[in-house]
């Protein structure tokens, strides 16, 4: 059965290449200021891929937990290390560890386009049940089925909170 391409997929298929794109801009530059705003593009990216599945609570986290928080940091270390003038030693490119490293890539594209993109493009169910995803749907999940476990992870969390303050107190 083939696949319709409505303006949903359209859209979700031009972030997942965005996606992709600055993933791959992450690894291939060499300034570390670079990469890390390709990461930052990348999460923002993902949010959006999180959105067009209607998970807007997931989505919503990445932005904020990710993007707000994780790459404040990230950035801080790199101003902080002074890492955007970092410069490689050796700019000699070794040509068997990169056809290798194409090899490998390539293979690992063939073997995701033929054993995963393949049976979802068969497919022709809804996999997520209406209301998937949603503040309220996992609010509800997770203080009804789900609550002694939330329970006890905010336990460990205020103990380790505990613990690191004690620790930092100690040392000074």
């Amino acid at each position: 059965m083939p696949v319709q391409v409505t303006p949903d997929l359209m859209i979700f298929g031009l972030l997942a290449g965005l996606a992709a794109m600055t993933a791959v801009g992450v690894v291939a530059f060499r300034n570390a200021v670079r990469s890390a705003l390709c990461l930052v593009l990348n999460f923002f990216t993902l949010a959006f891929l999180y959105f067009t599945l209607r998970a807007e609570l997931l989505g919503m986290t990445q932005i904020i937990v990710y993007t707000g928080a994780i790459m404040v940091l990230f950035l801080f270390v790199i101003m902080l290390l002074n890492l955007g003038s970092l410069q490689v030693l050796d700019e000699r490119p070794d040509l068997i560890k990169k056809g290798l490293g194409f090899l490998f890539g390539g293979a690992l594209f063939g073997l995701i386009a033929t054993q995963v993109v393949q049976p979802f493009l068969q497919t022709s169910q809804q996999f997520a049940p209406e209301g998937f995803g949603s503040p309220q749907a996992v609010g509800r999940t997770l203080f009804t089925s789900y609550v002694w476990p939330f329970e006890i992870a905010s336990i460990l969390l205020l103990i380790g909170i505990v613990g690191s303050i004690l620790l930092a107190k100690r040392r000074i």
